[in-house]
């Protein structure tokens, strides 16, 4: 089991910035993959980063140029540093691991963001 643990949400104005981290616990070793989704009132959850044990990176579009995605493989913790946010970026954002072609996912709690217009 991997337990992941979210945390820096919060409430920002439009154009601000806020850093999302992700402490992972347990089987490390199981997983290869960490990354961000969202879910936004009323929409599907939807892909915002993943990044691999290797530092490759992979962005939705609309997050592109705006955020970035980076792991301290140290202290297991990946990070999420928004800039420039939009309020169509409001949604309750969730951390993610998983390992490649098997059914092997993890999902944290999730932390709310609201960007105010």
């Amino acid at each position: 089991q991997v337990q992941l643990v979210e945390s820096g949400g919060g409430l920002v104005q439009d154009g601000g910035s806020l850093r999302l981290s992700c402490a992972a616990s347990g089987s490390i070793f199981s997983i290869n993959v960490m990354g961000w989704y969202r879910q936004a009132p009323g929409k599907q959850r939807e892909l915002v980063a993943t990044i691999t044990s290797g530092g490759s990176t992979n962005y939705a579009d609309s997050v592109k140029g705006r955020f970035t995605i980076s792991r301290d493989n140290a202290k297991n913790t990946v990070y999420l540093q928004m800039n420039t946010l939009k309020p169509e970026d409001t949604a309750v954002y969730y951390c993610n691991a998983y390992r490649k072609f098997t059914t092997i996912m993890y999902w944290g709690q999730g932390t709310q963001v609201t960007v105010s217009s």
